[in-house]
């Protein structure tokens, strides 16, 4: 655990007779999100207990938001699911309990295995040709549906790129993003 998490244990908001972490105005953001990130790692902690699956869980704080990562051991890929459904789940899990302590809705990221960062390194490279395909021809392109974390990748990527923009389009799960000519 980082010097940053350690420290904040002092500072943690003290619960009251609930259980529910009362909000102080001295507390700054920054504290809020490291309590999260101990929180959440209490709470994945024992979730890798009770499976019995090896890994190290890593927190941090980036961009405004908690990030828990979990990596090592065999079995880690099976919390990750096909294209990431089973981590996508666990994270809405882990928001819930992080939100029953604090009484506040998190915004915290979790990847397992690394994966969530090999698909932000895919998308972003998606994003980026198909811009550039896209300011070349002229013509719009419709991409397949995508989760919302996929979708600002994309986004980002696209925004990076002289002559195009991109939008969403369609309800979830079949929401998707399309890159279009500047007009």
């Amino acid at each position: 655990m980082s010097e940053t998490l350690q420290a904040a244990d002092v500072d943690a908001p003290e619960a009251d007779s609930e259980g529910v972490a009362e909000n102080r105005s001295s507390g700054s953001a920054e504290d809020l999100l490291v309590q999260e990130g101990d929180i959440a790692g209490d709470y994945l902690e024992r979730l890798l207990d009770l499976l019995d699956y090896d890994g190290d869980i890593d927190l941090d704080v980036e961009a405004g938001r908690a990030i828990v990562s979990i990596d090592g051991g065999e079995d880690l890929e099976k919390l990750v699911g096909p294209r990431g459904t089973v981590l996508e789940s666990l994270q809405e899990l882990t928001r819930l309990a992080v939100q029953q302590e604090t009484g506040v809705r998190s915004r915290l990221m979790l990847d397992i295995a690394g994966w969530r960062a090999g698909r932000r390194a895919e998308l972003a490279e998606l994003g980026r040709t198909t811009a550039e395909k896209v300011a070349a021809s002229g013509e719009k392109v419709r991409l397949h549906p995508m989760t919302p974390f996929e979708r600002k990748v994309v986004h980002d990527a696209v925004a990076s790129v002289a002559g195009v923009h991109s939008e969403s389009e369609g309800e979830e799960p079949q929401r998707r993003v399309v890159v279009l000519p500047q007009s």
